[in-house]
């Protein structure tokens, strides 16, 4: 039974990881950036908090801690996800997933440089794989494009960099504070924020969002902001933290599949030749993290004193 939940889980998440940058991009077509990502944690923030409280979740990060819940607001909620809306407008939603399944690598980047942990050959080896291949993929994909792509590329390339530096800092800072927590104020308050500096800045024409935007950002915040949130959550729970990560090589093919099937775009056929050893330099990283992580727990003496010298 629990394979069974494990499988369910790992299918919504990468469904849900998969269409959201559809999603984005759809919402983005009739209601300008910032004030589309407001609405899409707004949506999201009333369903965290109504969750925090049926699980008797606190709402604020444990003493000592709070300060750095208004950074995640800024750092990993609102900044972040407006660039990644903002560089939509110039990159297909295919390409920007692709961008965006190079967290795991991303991440193993500021671990490394943030927290000084420790590499080991595989993980070098795959990171080192994944980023020329990306690099490649970039390249190839902006040949002959408007210079606005490169703006929109560096936008996405500027929102993974900013989620990993927060990833590798919430391993240190966030220890004991529940998802629910780490999610729900933080929200709320990008939601707000962006949404009233959208208003004054953007000035959008309500009457022009289009239905179609409107069912994008419900989307975006109630499903994929709050649903997917909990159910990857349940799936680190059941499954391993390489099993879990594994979506990572999933949801871009889903991303770029949707996009061929609906607008009949696609990435050049060189690059998707690209995605294999792409795809091969996550999964050595992820893998090589996970070897790490079992050499760890089996000669945690051994390791220490090795990582001393």
């Amino acid at each position: 039974m629990n394979s069974v939940i494990k499988t369910l889980l790992f299918i919504i998440v990468s469904l849900t990881w998969g269409t959201t940058w559809l999603a984005m991009k759809i919402a983005g077509t009739s209601i300008p950036p910032l004030f589309a990502t407001g609405l899409r944690f707004l949506c999201a923030a009333p369903l965290l908090l109504l969750a925090v409280k049926l699980s008797r979740s606190p709402l604020l990060f444990p003493p000592g801690k709070r300060r750095f819940q208004a950074i995640i607001s800024l750092f990993y909620f609102a900044l972040p996800f407006t660039l990644m809306i903002y560089g939509e407008r110039w990159v297909s939603s295919g390409l920007a997933s692709v961008i965006f399944a190079m967290m795991p690598v991303a991440v193993l980047c500021a671990s490394v440089l943030l927290l000084g942990e420790k590499t080991n050959t595989l993980q070098i080896l795959g990171l080192t794989l994944a980023l020329v291949a990306l690099i490649c993929v970039l390249l190839h994909e902006s040949q002959g494009e408007a210079a606005g792509q490169f703006l929109g590329i560096a936008m996405l390339v500027a929102a993974v960099v900013i989620h990993a530096v927060m990833y590798a800092l919430c391993k240190k800072r966030c220890v004991g504070v529940s998802v629910l927590t780490f999610n729900a104020l933080p929200c709320l308050a990008a939601g707000i924020g962006l949404t009233l500096l959208g208003g004054l800045i953007e000035q959008p024409a309500i009457s022009q969002f289009s239905v179609q935007s409107l069912l994008a950002v419900l989307y975006l915040g109630a499903f994929a902001g709050v649903f997917g949130i909990l159910c990857y959550f349940m799936l680190q729970q059941r499954a391993t933290a390489f099993q879990a990560s594994i979506v990572f090589l999933i949801f871009p093919i889903i991303a770029l599949s949707l996009e061929n099937i609906l607008y009949g775009r696609s990435i050049s056929f060189a690059s998707l030749c690209l995605m294999a050893p792409l795809a091969i330099g996550i999964f050595l990283t992820l893998f090589g993290n996970r070897r790490h992580q079992r050499l760890k727990a089996s000669h945690p003496t051994r390791l220490s004193t090795q990582q001393r010298t």
